[in-house]
């Protein structure tokens, strides 16, 4: 059997690699067609919804969450202050570092174990593989492909085999 540690940690490290890559691609676009770094970094598929910079930072918050609430250790807090690409870039690699300090031990054989998501509409109650299958990783990768389909929108050159980390 999977272990959750191997369902999450690895598939967010490739799914911030990509993240990276596709944020590179952009800002080298924007630079190169002269698109202002807080035009792009502003772009929303829809007036209500929320744009690339917070794309990023809610990718991250999944990720950090997922460990912090299975896991039981304590969050790396982040502001959600970013406002250029280099600052995206910070936020993915401080991202990555704060996975790289969890203890697979913390995760794993906590398959069983309650986890409760607290959100602005009530509290849901998940195990620990409900909760991974059914709301962090469709969560990381929706606002992954959001990204993605914002940069596509404003005609940044990237395809699926960015996405995919190809």
């Amino acid at each position: 059997m999977t272990s959750l540690y191997d369902l999450t940690v690895p598939a967010f490290r490739r799914g911030f690699a990509s993240l990276s890559t596709i944020l590179t691609v952009g800002e080298t676009f924007a630079r190169d067609h002269g698109i202002a770094e807080a035009d792009m970094l502003d772009i929303r598929l829809t007036a209500d919804m929320t744009p690339l910079t917070a794309q990023v930072q809610r990718a991250s918050d999944t990720a950090k969450g997922a460990m912090v609430r299975i896991g039981d250790i304590p969050n790396l807090a982040m502001a959600d202050d970013e406002a250029s690409f280099v600052a995206l870039q910070q936020r993915i690699a401080a991202t990555l570092a704060f996975l790289d300090t969890v203890p697979r031990a913390a995760i794993d054989g906590k398959e069983d174990a309650p986890v409760t998501l607290v959100t602005p509409g009530g509290s849901i109650d998940f195990t620990g593989k409900s909760y991974v299958l059914a709301f962090v990783l469709p969560n990381f990768y929706f606002h992954i492909t959001t990204a993605y389909a914002l940069l596509r929108m404003r005609g940044v050159p990237i395809g699926k085999m960015h996405y995919l980390g190809r």
